[in-house]
């Protein structure tokens, strides 16, 4: 009760907050083929806030496609990246961490130092990396779209729009389909500790939905991007300017209902052109530096009724305060049902005051996965070249003992082997998180692999799975 007490304590007290609105904006699409269902003010350049870790961790993601650097390679914390404010993992200067544990915070927890981290793992520098990320967003057309740092704090000049981010939200579906399952985990292990998803109520109670991101400042207002897919149909919408998080979550279902009575059932899928790999002069060096920022930009004050005195930085460092408040609420609360399909909270009555609606509960299972409905569009209209093509290159790690793997089956297609391996590998998290997915054709099928593991884990995988009836068979080196 002390800790219910104090979470509307703090509600209450920053309650102020959510009446300076910013302004409003909303983009939705039609996944399958990037067509517009529904725009307002979406070319508008606003705030971002933490959206920006959308493109951190889609260049994160180019880099280890590319060799530049792996998942497993152990980042050194800069002070500048410590020093990062809230919301944040609370990293040390000197320490290290695999970049994994990076990525899973900066997309669950939206941790700033994380995102600053992954940016000097990758280019050396934040003011080096902000310059990728704005030619990457240039090559995906991106045309409103100014990003000066890795984690989305406030600055006059780092500005994206909602249509822009929605743009964004279907790179990294299409891209990098291997990696889209980390946006749905409720929680996830970031090596420090386990941290929570932002976006968990949002996933928890619209049928569908499956990421991708969340984003607060004062400047900006509460934003999301987020995906869903019914029935084969997937959309994506943004809004900017949101007022506080039910209004932002109610306003994301309605747009993604507008969405959904707007498409068609059945389309031909049109992936989007992949930008350009374009790593910048950082490649040619070493492949991985660290390098002190001559300077370390706070984020501007933003003036407001009653809050004249508080920077950015404090105000998201207070709604991180509430954000683990009600994460150790939810965790001791009663059980109770789930919402039902179409069911909706309805918008505050006063939009200038937060409402703090504590789900009562246990945190809502995973979400079940989402990216295998990218193949499901494929299927719909199946086109052979397209079938020939989509093969996803893993890399199988270098480092100790991991040569071995576990099958899951064979099947007459590559788009059931790989539906059965994003399944089985978000039913066994625990195991198979630092697994690589590999699907083999031979002349008698395609086999669903999972590689990249130790004797003793491959092992433990193969018994766990058993136990939750899924047959299945280790390999050895020579497999």
């Amino acid at each position: 009760m002390a800790r219910l007490g104090l979470f509307f304590v703090i509600v209450a007290f920053f309650a102020p907050l959510s009446a300076a609105a910013a302004p409003y904006a909303a983009y939705v699409i039609d996944a399958r083929t990037g067509e517009v269902l529904h725009s307002d003010n979406s070319e508008t350049r606003l705030h971002p806030a933490s959206l920006t870790k959308m493109m951190t961790l889609y260049i994160v993601f180019q880099a280890v496609e590319h060799g530049e650097i792996t998942m497993d390679t152990e980042v050194t914390i800069s002070k500048f990246a410590a020093s990062e404010p809230p919301s944040k993992l609370g990293l040390r200067p000197g320490q290290r961490i695999k970049l994994r544990y990076l990525v899973r915070a900066a997309a669950i927890k939206s941790a700033n130092d994380a995102a600053t981290a992954l940016g000097e793992a990758i280019s050396g520098s934040e003011a080096a990396f902000a310059e990728r990320m704005n030619r990457t967003a240039k090559a995906m057309g991106m045309r409103n779209t100014t990003f000066r740092n890795a984690h989305g704090l406030t600055d006059s000049a780092h500005l994206s729009t909602a249509r822009d981010m929605a743009l964004l939200g279907r790179h990294l579906f299409y891209d990098y389909p291997e990696y889209y399952n980390l946006f749905s985990r409720i929680t996830t292990d970031a090596g420090l500790r386990e941290v929570a998803n932002t976006n968990r109520r949002f996933l928890s109670a619209y049928k569908g939905a499956d990421g991708i991101k969340t984003g607060y400042t004062r400047a900006a207002g509460f934003n999301l991007v987020a995906s869903a897919e019914r029935g084969g149909v997937r959309i994506i919408a943004a809004v900017f300017g949101g007022r506080s998080t039910p209004w932002r979550n109610e306003e994301m279902a309605r747009l993604l209902d507008l969405g959904f009575s707007k498409a068609p059932s059945r389309v031909a899928v049109r992936r989007p052109a992949k930008p350009a790999y374009t790593p910048g002069a950082d490649l040619g060096r070493i492949r991985y530096a660290q390098r002190a920022p001559d300077r370390s930009p706070m984020p501007r004050l933003r003036p407001g009724p009653g809050v004249e005195a508080l920077p950015d930085e404090l105000l998201v460092a207070m709604a991180e305060t509430i954000e683990e408040t009600v994460v150790a609420i939810e965790a001791t609360a009663p059980a109770a049902s789930t919402l039902p399909e179409g069911a909706r909270t309805p918008p505050p009555s006063n939009p200038g005051v937060v409402t703090a609606a504590l789900p009562v509960g246990e945190p809502a299972p995973l979400p079940v996965p989402r990216p295998a409905s990218l193949t499901t569009e494929v299927a719909a209209a199946p086109d052979p070249v397209v079938e020939a093509e989509r093969v996803v290159v893993e890399r199988l790690s270098t480092s100790g003992d991991r040569h071995w793997g576990i099958n899951v089956g064979l099947y007459s297609s590559r788009y059931q082997a790989e539906r059965v391996l994003l399944q089985t590998a978000l039913t066994e998290l625990g195991t198979l998180d630092e697994a690589l997915r590999k699907v083999k054709q031979s002349n008698k099928g395609f086999e669903a692999n999972f590689v990249g593991l130790t004797a003793e884990a491959a092992e433990m995988a193969c018994e766990r799975l058993k136990a939750r009836n899924i047959a299945c068979t280790t390999m050895g080196p020579a497999s």
